[in-house]
């Protein structure tokens, strides 16, 4: 476990998935976090299918969007169409997180 910023975590190399907002400084498995951000990123490009996705951070809260009808299940782990995402909830939850989807926002509390 180390400190990272929130907004860092989200940052990802796919040109597709865009990050703004606000972070904060937080006590996590900083690697496992920060990839299990990118694979709901890009499985939400992947099976949505959009040209780009965008977190918006705000502190200890990442919104997700678009998340499509198609890519809803498969983020949240009902569709077991994409083992990244499957093990990305189960990392965020472990370390206490949550991950839901609202509407057409995949809402991450780390």
């Amino acid at each position: 476990m180390r400190e990272a910023d929130t907004l860092e975590l989200a940052r990802s190399d796919d040109e597709r998935v865009v990050v703004e907002g606000k972070g904060t400084a937080i006590e996590t498995e900083a690697e496992a976090v920060s990839r299990s951000l990118a694979a709901l990123a890009v499985a939400a490009a992947r099976f949505g299918p959009a040209e780009q996705v965008i977190w918006r951070v705000a502190g200890r809260d990442l919104a997700l969007s678009p998340v499509t009808a198609d890519a809803g299940p498969v983020l949240t782990g009902e569709s077991m169409r994409d083992l990244g995402s499957l093990v990305a909830r189960a990392v965020i939850e472990d370390l206490g997180g949550s991950v839901t989807l609202d509407g057409d926002t995949l809402r991450v509390r780390l």
